[in-house]
This record gives structure tokens, sequence and C-alpha cells, in this order.
């Protein structure tokens, strides 16, 4: 069965005359009664709604999921049991962009679509969304499986607005916090990964902006950014640096301490090898499609183009250790590492992630909480990146020779 059946976002006529009268960005909220529960060996998909909202429904392979977006719902709401099934290994709810919210989950055997529908009370307006899944083979799935094309509904490419640079205009680096929207992150204690960076990168971003250079966030709300689009961005207003920021938590060992983290087809370490695939893994868990973005003869020229970015992006990396050191601020045992971190992916952009802390450190999630060691970092961030560019534009003219 074709996937563009269960595009069910122009089911606005279900909704009649009240729908209209709502608005299309109208709020809907999720009421405690929702649930996922086990169907046999399938599953039953209960949302109830304080509202109708035009929403769609598709599915994903690699790994299998069924992605539930909707315009657009406050996921609050949502009871803490609200997945009952053992068939759904994991269920994501959130902000994907600025007016749309979506719901995620991951299939733990290939199951399709039998039934979905949503049901609203002509008089009340509530809303009702019953999804039912059944099995089905794997192959049936993956041929079904695939986001559909709707400029309606899909996430535009990034558009970042910054003046045209001229060639002696003020360096420029792109902040990109990490995660946002319906993937929080890393969670501890009532505090997420997501809201953690987004301060923090505010907090770097008028470091850097006081000091001369232009900055240019990935995020500056709590939205959704794919790994793909926050590169794009970066290329987009044609940066010179590219900084990502994150406070992972390891369920295993005791890392403490900031990292950096330069790009590497294979990783330095096994736990650097786990944080880059739980970074794409996030991704993916978001509802991102990534079938064809990979590209044999494009990923040779990138290699040619890595070859002159690299060593300045080892060279910052140095720098920044030295003058995080040199502030007195906790550093990793290892703070200098390598991974197939996508994001760091811009061949011709010098490009490091910043393991802020590990929010599975009680000192480091001190640390990240407290807004006077934030301001430390961010200064020492600040003097190693303005060392690094003397030294940077003093080398150029013999790198170009």
């Amino acid at each position: 069965m074709s996937r563009f059946l269960f595009i069910l976002a122009m089911v606005l006529a279900c909704f009649g005359v009240s729908a209209t009268a709502q608005g299309f960005g109208a709020l809907a909220r999720v009421e405690a009664e929702a649930r996922i529960t086990d169907k046999g060996q399938g599953l039953d998909v209960n949302l109830p709604l304080s509202q109708g909202v035009p929403w769609r429904l598709y599915t994903l392979d690699v790994p299998r999921r069924v992605v539930l977006d909707f315009r657009e719902v406050d996921w609050s709401g949502l009871p803490l049991d609200f997945d009952r099934a053992e068939a759904a290994l994991s269920v994501r709810t959130g902000g994907f962009r600025p007016g749309w919210s979506r719901m995620v989950i991951e299939l733990g055997r290939p199951l399709s679509v039998a039934e979905a529908g949503m049901r609203v009370d002509p008089v009340t307006n509530k809303a009702h969304l019953n999804l039912r899944l059944t099995p089905t083979d794997p192959e049936s799935f993956a041929l079904a499986a695939g986001a559909p094309h709707d400029p309606r509904w899909d996430l535009p490419p990034p558009a970042v607005v910054v003046p045209k640079r001229k060639p002696d205009g003020p360096f420029l680096v792109v902040i990109d916090p990490g995660h946002g929207g319906i993937d929080p992150g890393a969670e501890r204690e009532g505090l997420n990964e997501k809201s953690l960076m987004l301060t923090f990168a505010k907090e770097l971003t008028e470091e850097l902006r006081r000091a001369g250079l232009e900055v240019v966030l990935t995020r500056d709300e709590d939205e959704f950014v794919s790994l793909v689009g926050r590169v794009a961005i970066a290329h987009e207003v044609r940066a010179d640096l590219f900084l990502s920021l994150h406070a992972d938590a390891l369920s295993e060992g005791q890392a403490t301490g900031t990292t950096l983290h330069l790009l590497s087809r294979s990783a330095s370490d096994e736990a650097t090898a786990l944080l880059a695939e739980r970074h794409d893994r996030d991704d993916l868990l978001s509802g991102v499609d990534l079938t064809g973005q990979d590209d044999e003869v494009a990923s040779i020229l990138m290699d040619l183009a890595r070859a002159e970015t690299e060593p300045r992006a080892e060279a910052l990396a140095k720098t920044l250790l030295g003058s995080i050191k040199k502030d007195g601020l906790p550093l990793a045992k290892r703070s200098f590492r390598r991974g197939a971190f996508s994001v760091l992916k811009a061949a011709d952009i010098p490009s490091i992630l910043i393991e802020v802390g590990f929010m599975s450190s009680p000192r480091d999630l001190a640390n990240l909480r407290d807004a006077a060691w934030r301001a430390r970092l961010a200064g020492a961030i600040r003097s190693g990146i303005l060392q690094w560019i003397e030294t940077d534009q003093a080398r150029a003219p013999m790198v170009r020779q």
C-alpha cells in the first residue's frame, strides 16, 4: 500500500466550519487519557485532544518509526504511563518547527497502518485520534515507508538572514546549541541538555560579540533543527568557524569535565563512538528521513577540502584546551577526541564539538547550573578563539602557497 495513502494532513474537511473558525494554528492540548497499548501483535494509539487540528501520518525505516505531525499540540498533559506497549521501543513528543508538533514511535517490529482517523465532536470540538497498527513483513514495511514531500508540512531549507559579508568583514562564528524541540538530549534532575546548551549558547554569543566577532545561532529557541540543517546553516552564512555545544550523560563510566571532539571516520575511543552514534540516532528518532544522503563522489570532494580544514580545526581545539586549562576549569582526562559526528561534516569550515560537561557527573551538572562557571568557560572559549584567529590568519599565506 502506498505511503501517500496515509498523508492525512489535508483532512480539514473532517473539522467542518469549526476548524476554519478556530484558525489553522490553533493549539490543541493532549488529554490525560492518552495511551499507547499492545493490541495482539500490533499497537493501538489513542490520543484524545482538546480540539481537532490538521495532522498527517507516515512511516520511516531503519530504524522503523511511525511519525505523527500536528499543527499543533501541547504535550504537557501527556501522562507518565502513556506508553504501555512492548511493541513500542520508545516514544518521543515535542516541537518540530514553529507551529508544528511531532510524535515519533519507534517500533520493535514491522507494523503497518490498518486504521487511522480523527473524530471531532461537532458540539465541543474535542477530538480523538485513533491509530491501529498490525503486523506486516519487513519488505512490505520498507516499501511503504518514506517521508512524503509536501511544502505545507515539511521543514523548509534553513533561512538565516545575515548581511552580505564583505571580504574584510568581521569573523563569523556559527554556534550550534545541541538538540532542541522534539529532541531533548540528555536529561537529569528535571533538566535537559537542549535547554542548558541554548542558555550557554546565548551567553557565549554575547561574549564573542563583545569581542568584535559576528555570531549566528543554528537555533535561538526550543525548536528542532536536523543535523544536516545545522551544517547547511553554517554554509549558508559562510561561517569561518562552527562550534556545536553538548552536555551528554553516559550510562557507563565516570566521564567528567569539558571535552573537545573533531571529526573522524573512526572514533578515538569507544565512549566517543557511542556518543557519535547517539547523536545521529537522536536525529533519526526525531523523525528525520536520511534516505539518499550518501554520495560517494561528494564524499571524495569533501575529503579534499578537509585536507586543509582539519589541521586548522585541530590547531583551534588545542588552543581552546590551553585556554580552558589556563583558566583552571575542569577538563576530562582525555579532553581531545575524534569521532564520526555528522554535525561536524562541513568540509570547508573548521568545526568542533564541545562537550561542555556531562550531566551524568554531579560536579559537571552543578557547574552547568552555575551562571558564574558558565561565564568563566565562555570567557576561556572567547580567548582561545581570538588567539587562534590571530595565528590562523598569520599562517594563511603559507597555506595558500
